[in-house]
């Protein structure tokens, strides 16, 4: 059975740096693709990065490049969100997605597993 776990939101002033995990169970992280998304109050869900196993490729939302880095370690099967230089609008509910195929990796259709969501809140 396939579970995705996210943990490691919180409370953070602007300009902070955070890091979300996310653990998973039921497959092994290098054989999925494992996307980061968002969904602020009243927005629709937003693809943040995604990291291809199969490949070893990520990537990442044009407007988040340079401060999001997605990471895996595979030997805890735990996916990774580090996030720096966090602004306002960053905050919003986290969610991490696996898939075993996906193109960009950026769109929420592409996934067929979601965690929970973990909430950031950016703030002073």
């Amino acid at each position: 059975q396939v579970q995705l776990v996210e943990s490691g939101g919180g409370l953070v002033q602007p300009g902070g740096s955070l890091r979300v995990s996310c653990a998973a169970s039921g497959f092994t992280l290098d054989d999925y693709a494992i996307g980061w998304f968002r969904q602020a109050p009243g927005k629709e869900r937003e693809g943040v990065s995604c990291f291809i196993g199969t490949e070893g490729v990520a990537n990442y939302a044009d407007s988040l490049k340079g401060r999001f880095t997605i990471s895996t370690d595979n030997a805890k099967n735990i996916a990774y969100l580090q996030m720096r230089n966090l602004k306002p609008e960053d905050t919003a509910v986290y969610y991490c997605a696996a898939a075993k195929w996906v193109v960009t990796g950026l769109e929420a259709n592409e996934y067929d597993y979601w965690g929970q969501g973990t909430q950031v809140t950016v703030s002073s």
